[in-house]
C-alpha cells in the first residue's frame, strides 16, 4: 500500500513540476525531408558556434584537463561555452535507462501519458544533473583561474545556461523538427571535425602542416616523404590515415553481422519480417562504460599522487600509480600505467607488455559492462520477448508465450553479446593504440551512429514513396 502510495506521490510531483517546464512543441503537420536537415543545419551550427565562444571571466586554462578522455564522448571543448558538452545530459539518460531496465520504476511505456511521465521525469533529472555538474565543475576546476570570486556565479550561469540550450536543441530534433538526436548529431560532428582535422588542417607544426594531405604536399614540393609514414608528437601520418580507413572498414562491415530470426504479425495476415540480434547487440555503450571508468581511476590516481605522493617515494602507492610531476597526464608507472593507452604508437612499441596488458584489459571490462547493460539496459531475452509479444507478433512454430519466445532468444543473445564485446573491445583498444584519427571510441561512435541516421533515412524515404506501407507498419 505505501508503494503504490509512494508512486502515486512521485508521479504528482513530476507532473507539477513538468508544467513549469518549458518544452519543444511537436510540428503540427509533417515536416519534409529537405526541412528536417535545415533545422539540423541550425542546431549543429549554434552548437558547433557555442564550442568557440571563450568562457567569460577565465583569465588561464586549467594545469589538467579533467574531462580528457570524455571530450570525444560528450562532443566537449574546453574553455568554451561547451566544456561540459552533452555529459550532463548523457549521464541523465544514461541514469534513466538503468531505472528502465532495473524496473525500479513501474511504468507501462504502451500507455501514452506513462511514456510521457517518463519524457517529463527524463528532463527534471536532466536539468538536475546540469545544475550540479555546472556547479561543482565550474567551482572546482576555473574557481581559483577566474579574475574575481565573484565571477564564479556567472561562470556556472554560462555553463548550467549552455547546457540546458543544448538540451532543448536536441529536443527539437528529437520532437520531429530534425532527423534522429540532436546528441548523436553533436558526437559525430565532434569526431567528423577531429578526422578532417588531421586529413586537411594547414596550421604548421614542427615538421610541417599538421593535416597529413598538407603534409604530403609540403614534403613534395621540398623533394623529401621520408618521414610521412610515421611522423613524432602525435602528428597525423599514412600510417594513421591506412589504420583508419581500416578500422572503419571493419566497423561498417561488423554492422551488418546479425543473426536473424523469423516473427509474423497476429495483427495482419501473411505480414513477416525478421527480428535482427547484431552482433553489436549492446551498441557502444559497454566502451562508453569502461572508458569513463578507466578515466576515473586516473583521475583518482592523479588525486591522490598530487596529495601523498608527489615526489613517487611512496612504495606502496607507486605498485598503484606513478606519475610524471612535470607532465601528470597520464601515469608513468604502477597499475595505472598497464591499464591505460599509450599515448603514441611509438610507445607501444618501446613498451609491448602494457600494449598486450592494456588491449586484453579493456577487451575484458568491455565484455563484462556488455552483460551488465543487457540486463540492466533492458535488452535481456526476457524484456526482449516482452517487446515482441506487445509488438503484436510471434515467432512462428513457437507458442505466443513469452516463456517459449524467451527460450528461443536465450540461444542468441548471451552468446552474441560476449562475441560482440570481445569484438568490440578489440577493435577499440587496438584502434587506441594504433593512434587513429579521431580516437578508437570516436570512431566507433561515428560509425555506429552514420549506420543509424543511414536506417533512418530509409524510413524516411518509406514515408515519402510508400505511405500504405508506412501507415502498415504504424509510422503515420
Amino acid at each position: 500500500m505505501s508503494t503504490k502510495h509512494n508512486e502515486s506521490i512521485i508521479r504528482t510531483v513530476i507532473k507539477k513540476v513538468s508544467g513549469y517546464i518549458p518544452q519543444v512543441e511537436k510540428p503540427k503537420k509533417k515536416i519534409g525531408l529537405n526541412e528536417k536537415f535545415i533545422w539540423c543545419g541550425i542546431a549543429l551550427f549554434a552548437y558547433l558556434v557555442m564550442g568557440q565562444i571563450p568562457l567569460y571571466g577565465v583569465t588561464s586554462g586549467p594545469r589538467f584537463d579533467f574531462l580528457a578522455f570524455a571530450r570525444v564522448i560528450f562532443a566537449a571543448q574546453q574553455g568554451t561555452l561547451l566544456e561540459l558538452g552533452i555529459g550532463p545530459i548523457v549521464t541523465a539518460g544514461l541514469l534513466m535507462q538503468l531505472l528502465k531496465g532495473s524496473e525500479l520504476i513501474k511504468l507501462n511505456f504502451k500507455d501514452p501519458d506513462d511514456r510521457s511521465l517518463f519524457t517529463s521525469a527524463t528532463k527534471i533529472v536532466t536539468i538536475i544533473v546540469i545544475i550540479a555538474e555546472g556547479s561543482l565543475y565550474g567551482i572546482s576546476v576555473y574557481g581559483h583561474l577566474l579574475a574575481s570570486p565573484t565571477f564564479i556565479p556567472i561562470l556556472i550561469a554560462q555553463l548550467v545556461g549552455t547546457s540546458i540550450v543544448v538540451m532543448y536543441l536536441d529536443e527539437t530534433i528529437q520532437k520531429g523538427w530534425g532527423l534522429g538526436s540532436g546528441i548523436s548529431m553533436f558526437i559525430m560532428a565532434g569526431v567528423a571535425q577531429g578526422i578532417l582535422w588531421s586529413v586537411f588542417s594547414p596550421i604548421p607544426a614542427q615538421d610541417g602542416p599538421v593535416g597529413i594531405l598538407p603534409y604530403l604536399i609540403d614534403s613534395a614540393t621540398h623533394g623529401d616523404l621520408s618521414h610521412a609514414l610515421f611522423r613524432s608528437g602525435q602528428l597525423p601520418s599514412i600510417f594513421g590515415l591506412i589504420v583508419t580507413s581500416l578500422v572503419l572498414l571493419a566497423l561498417v562491415y561488423t554492422q551488418g553481422i546479425h543473426v536473424d530470426i523469423p516473427i509474423v504479425s497476429t495483427k495482419y495476415r501473411g505480414f513477416t519480417a525478421v527480428y535482427p540480434i547484431k552482433l553489436l547487440y549492446t551498441s557502444n555503450i559497454p566502451v562508453i562504460l569502461s572508458s569513463a571508468l578507466l578515466a576515473n581511476a586516473v583521475f583518482m590516481g592523479q588525486m591522490l599522487w598530487a596529495n601523498y605522493n608527489p615526489e613517487n617515494a611512496n612504495p606502496l602507492f607507486n605498485i598503484i600509480a606513478q606519475f610524471d610531476p612535470q607532465s601528470s597526464q597520464s601515469p608513468t608507472g604502477g597499475i595505472l600505467y598497464y591499464v591505460t593507452s599509450p599515448r603514441t604508437f611509438e610507445h607501444a612499441l618501446q613498451d609491448p607488455v602494457k600494449t598486450v596488458v592494456y588491449v586484453i584489459f579493456l577487451t575484458g571490462i568491455v565484455t563484462v559492462f556488455g552483460r551488465l547493460w543487457v540486463e540492466l539496459g533492458g535488452l535481456s531475452a526476457k524484456s526482449a520477448a516482452k517487446n515482441l509479444l506487445d509488438a503484436d507478433v510471434q515467432v512462428p512454430g513457437f507458442r505466443r508465450s513469452q516463456s517459449s519466445v524467451q527460450t528461443l532468444l536465450n540461444k542468441y543473445i548471451p552468446a552474441v553479446t560476449i562475441a560482440g564485446g570481445i569484438v568490440i573491445g578489440l577493435l577499440a583498444s587496438v584502434s587506441n593504440v594504433l593512434s587513429v584519427f579521431g580516437t578508437g571510441i570516436g570512431i566507433l561512435l561515428m560509425v555506429d551512429i552514420l549506420v543509424n541516421y543511414y536506417n533512418l533515412l530509409i524510413r524516411e524515404q518509406v514515408d515519402v514513396h510508400m505511405p500504405k506501407l508506412a501507415a502498415l507498419l504504424g509510422r503515420t
